[in-house]
Parts: structure tokens; C-alpha cells; sequence
């Protein structure tokens, strides 16, 4: 079995809910703030550490309070903290989030995630069979250091591109498993997206994005389901009606999980089939983190159709 190694942003997520999200330059009561480890790198560290893969975390914290508490945190769910480091120049990474209706804002402030760099990458052990996850809330030199490591050493590269941001073609064609939503495909295909399109034309955007012949790019649609484009197979995953709470994190899940299947050599239709109900089951939960859930919840999950 492989290892999953996630070179990532660790962040405090304070979370406040209120009844509607307010408008510009309005003030809501809200209902409470809560506060929830998150940041993308360990929401899918800890995705994939719960769902039973070896999982190590690549990262920066600072050296506060918030930092102590998310090491404390990560820790505690299994995961290799070797290769994060504190730093004192600044502090750890914080997002704020407003949840109402299900629906959720986020203001990130980078922090230490802004602090990883290619030195951090480069020391990490990878194998033939390990799988190399990153995401865009650390410095994109470092994502292409890490991946370009990771290839040279069998290792399979996944990379969930957001929150959205312009990549170059030397990046993307290091990627074996791009995961994205339908918001994100069309910002980085440049084209527009939206809920209402069909199946036939995100799998044509997505056609148009892929850097390699055998690149796959998987576009998660929510309760729509998941599509992925493999190689030239489409592939196609129905969406799980559920009663969602909170949204956070739900993307950061479908990675972590589908990291851990891929690290078992699950096949990709099999994998993205568990990683769909690994998300359906985050959104009926509060938080990022926390809400990740347990194989055997996904087992559950899938038996019961």
C-alpha cells in the first residue's frame, strides 16, 4: 500500500453563523462562532488519515496559540508532523468563514501557508505507489518542486487547483489527477461554467484543459454528482441526496479520500465512487476538519446504495 503526502495550508477556520449572509456594508446578528481546524492541505490530510491511508503533512505554522492547537489537532488524528515547521516571522494561517443557508463565504489569510517553499518539498521521502497531493493555498513554485519530485519518483501527483488561480503549462503537465469544480475548470479553461451546463460540455472544457493524453481531470459537481475525464474515458459518478449543514470543506474531503484510494490502487471509477460518499457525508457536519469522516461511515455509506 502507498502513502499519501499533502503539501498544504494548515489554517484556524473561525466560523460564524447567521440566519442569511449580510450585504455590503450591512450588519447580520449572527447565531455563533465556533472555531474549526481547516486550511486545505490538512482538511485532505485528514480526510485521507481517517479513511485509513499513511498520511504525512508538508506545511508552516506559526509559533501562537492557534498553531499549538492545530498541531495538537493534526496529531491526534495520525498524521505525520515531520515535516511541518513552526515559524516565528509570522502567524498561522487563519480563514474566516460566515455560514447561513448551508452556503458559506471565505476570507483566507495566508499566514505561515505563505512560507512553504521548495526546501520544504524537497527532503520528503516519496515512493513508487505514494501519492503527492497539493492544492493552492501554498506558493505555486513549491506545488511544481514537490510534483516534479514526486514524478521522478513514481509517485502519483494530485492537484486540486483552488482556490482558483492561473497556473502555468509547466505546472499542469505535472499533474496526474487534476480535481476541480465546475467554477474552477471554467476559470482555468477560460470559458464560462454554470450549474445549469451538461455533462457533454464540462467534459469538452475539460478536454480542452488536459496538458497530457493520460492526464485526468475529475470536476466534482456537488449533489450533481462527479464527472472525470480519464485519458479519453468518461467517467461518470450520480451525486448522493443529502441534507447538507455546512459545504466547508466537502471538496477538501472528495481529495483526501480519493488520495487514500488511490494510495490502495483502487481502480479510478471505484475511487472517485467512495470519495463522492466520503463528501456527501462532510456536508451534513459542522466544519472543515472535524467533519471528515471514517471509512467504515463510507462503507456504510456505499452498502446501504
Amino acid at each position: 500500500m502507498g502513502r499519501v503526502f499533502v503539501a498544504g495550508s494548515i489554517n484556524m477556520d473561525v466560523v460564524a453563523t447567521a440566519d442569511r449572509h449580510p450585504r455590503v456594508g450591512e450588519t447580520v446578528a449572527g447565531r455563533q462562532v465556533l472555531y474549526f481546524p481547516g486550511g486545505k492541505g490538512a482538511n485532505q490530510a485528514v480526510a485521507a488519515s481517517r479513511l485509513g491511508a499513511r498520511t504525512t503533512l508538508i506545511g508552516r505554522l506559526g509559533k501562537d496559540s492557534f498553531g499549538a492547537e492545530l498541531k495538537a489537532f493534526l496529531g491526534d488524528q495520525g498524521i505525520d508532523l515531520g515535516y511541518v515547521q513552526e515559524t516565528a516571522e509570522t502567524h498561522t494561517g487563519t480563514a474566516i468563514i460566515t455560514v447561513a443557508e448551508a452556503d458559506n463565504t471565505i476570507v483566507v489569510i495566508p499566514g505561515s501557508n505563505a512560507q512553504v517553499g521548495a526546501e520544504d518539498v524537497s527532503v520528503v521521502p516519496l515512493l513508487k505507489g505514494d501519492v503527492a497531493v497539493s492544492q493552492f493555498e501554498i506558493p505555486l513554485p513549491t506545488i511544481a518542486a514537490f510534483f516534479r519530485r514526486a514524478r521522478e519518483a513514481g509517485a502519483v501527483t494530485v492537484l486540486n487547483p483552488a482556490p482558483a488561480q492561473k497556473m502555468s503549462s509547466e505546472l499542469l503537465a505535472l499533474v496526474d489527477i487534476l480535481v476541480l469544480n465546475e467554477t474552477e475548470l471554467g476559470f482555468l479553461a477560460g470559458v464560462e461554467l454554470s450549474e445549469s451546463d451538461e455533462a457533454a460540455r464540462i467534459i469538452d472544457v475539460a478536454r480542452q484543459l488536459q496538458a497530457r493524453e493520460d492526464q485526468t481531470i475529475c470536476v466534482t459537481l456537488g449533489k450533481r454528482g462527479v464527472l472525470a475525464l480519464a485519458g479519453r474515458e468518461e467517467i461518470s459518478v450520480p451525486g448522493r441526496a443529502v441534507k447538507a449543514i455546512d459545504a466547508t470543506g466537502a471538496g477538501d474531503c472528495f481529495v483526501g479520500a480519493l488520495a487514500a484510494q488511490l494510495a490502495e490502487d483502487t481502480p479510478l471509477r471505484a475511487a472517485l465512487t467512495f470519495a463522492n460518499a466520503a463528501a456527501s457525508i462532510s456536508v451534513q457536519r459542522m466544519g472543515a476538519g472535524p467533519s471528515m469522516p471514517t471509512a467504515a461511515e463510507v462503507a456504510a455509506v456505499l452498502s446501504a446504495g
